[in-house]
C-alpha cells in the first residue's frame, strides 16, 4: 500500500512539474510576451504591420504593401505583424538593404507576428531590430532564416 501512495504521489509531481514552469523567470516570460500584440491582431487583411517599440507599442510605421520602406519607416522597426493572407505567398520576407538586398528573414503566418526583433538575426548575421530596409511576400520555400 505505501509503495502505491508514494507512486500515486510522484506521479501528480511529475505531471505538475509539466504543466508548471521551473522558474519564475519562465512563468513572467510567458505571461508577458506580446500582450499588446495579441491585443492588436485582427483579420487577415494582406498588410504588414510594423511598430519602433518591442510589443507593437510605440510608433505604428508606414511600411508599403509590399517593397522598400520610405524614410518614416526605414531602420526604425522592432516588432512586426504578419496579416497576409493564407495562400501561396504568405509568408513576409523583410530585408535589410532596400530593393530586396542584404540579409533576409522570414515571418510566418501562423507565427503571426514577431514582438521583440532585438534577438533575431538576418541571413547574413546582421541584427534585425531597427535594420528592416524592405520586405515583400513570398512562399514557404524563399525562406531559410525565421524571426525568432
Amino acid at each position: 500500500m505505501r509503495k502505491l501512495i508514494t507512486t500515486a504521489a510522484l506521479l501528480g509531481l511529475a505531471t505538475l512539474g509539466l504543466t508548471v514552469p521551473a522558474t519564475a523567470e519562465q512563468a513572467a516570460e510567458s505571461a508577458v510576451a506580446g500582450p499588446v500584440c495579441d491585443s492588436k491582431w485582427g483579420p487577415r487583411n494582406g498588410k504588414v504591420y510594423a511598430w519602433d517599440l518591442p510589443d507593437c507599442s510605440g510608433t505604428l510605421l508606414p511600411v508599403p504593401i509590399s517593397g522598400t520602406w520610405g524614410p518614416d519607416a526605414n531602420d526604425r522597426a522592432s516588432s512586426v505583424m504578419n496579416r497576409g493572407y493564407a495562400g501561396s505567398l504568405d509568408h513576409v520576407a523583410f530585408y535589410e538593404n532596400g530593393n530586396y538586398s542584404g540579409g533576409q528573414v522570414c515571418l510566418a503566418p501562423g507565427e503571426m507576428y514577431a514582438d521583440n526583433l532585438a534577438y533575431s538575426r538576418f541571413s547574413n548575421g546582421a541584427p534585425v531590430d531597427n535594420n528592416i530596409s524592405a520586405h515583400r511576400w513570398v512562399d514557404r520555400g524563399s525562406c531559410a532564416f525565421f524571426l525568432t
